[in-house]
């Protein structure tokens, strides 16, 4: 569902991403982790066609990206960490301008709506999207990437904003389409949701993949195997000093 060989991005003299590999098959929950500014963001920008790579391969669903990037667009889904939507539309207008763009069957796609937003009590659709909160506005395009079912979903750190409610629903929705063939692709600054949900984890730091595998491949490089994933990932990182910057304090 998602290849990626030799991927590299380049602003100038600085390499945000330097030499990526990625093979995400159907069915899969990935988690892809990493230190501010290691390079996720920059990496789903270019696996969802917002950004042009430097150098590398991207193949998604089995198409080039840069052959059939609007195909591929039409056939993903994307919830960014800053949902970017039009303010002067109420929320209604917008569901219909995506309904719209993306040519769904909109029966289908409104009876799936209809369910999403009474689980995440929307019940703002006849605001204006100028009023609503950050959580809101993450609710909303949630709603209107799932009720699309696209088979491969990019989430980048999804449950910022959710109130408790909401992110657990996400959650176990995010699992139920992994269990009917959906590959999911997701970034998380809170690793217990990644240890819990993710059947396979790659971590990212400096641009450069320096771990990845499932929880038990990862437990295999660390010093001690019984370690969870946020002890593994500071080790990883080089990030274990954080004792003794607390002592300091």
């Amino acid at each position: 569902m998602i290849e990626v060989k030799g991927l590299v991005k380049k602003f100038g003299e600085f390499t945000a991403v330097n030499k990526v590999d990625l093979s995400i098959k159907g069915g899969e929950i990935y988690g892809f982790l990493g230190p501010n500014g290691a390079g996720k963001t920059t990496t789903i920008r270019m696996l969802t066609g917002t950004l042009n790579p430097t150098e590398g391969d991207i193949r998604i669903l089995d198409k080039d990206i840069r052959k059939d990037d609007i195909q591929i667009k039409s056939e993903i889904g994307v919830v960014p960490d800053e949902p970017k939507m039009y303010e002067n539309l109420r929320g209604f207008e917008y569901v219909e301008f995506i309904m719209g763009i993306y040519k769904v069957d909109k029966t289908e796609a409104k009876k799936r709506l209809d369910e999403i937003c009474e689980a995440f009590d929307i019940d703002f659709l006849n605001d204006y999207i100028g009023d609503y909160s950050h959580g809101m506005k993450q609710k909303l395009m949630v709603a209107t990437v799932l009720m699309r079912k696209p088979k491969v979903i990019f989430l980048d750190e999804p449950t910022v904003g959710l109130d408790a409610k909401s992110a657990k629903i996400l959650k176990m929705l995010i699992q139920k389409y992994r269990d009917e063939g959906s590959t999911i692709f997701l970034t998380t600054h809170i690793l217990e949701i990644a240890e819990k949900m993710c059947d396979r984890i790659g971590i990212i730091k400096d641009g450069s993949i320096i771990a990845q595998g499932t929880m038990e491949e990862l437990r295999s490089k660390s010093t001690q195997h019984n370690k969870s994933l946020e002890d593994i990932f500071l080790e990883l990182t080089g990030d274990e000093e954080i004792d003794n910057i607390v002592k300091e304090l």
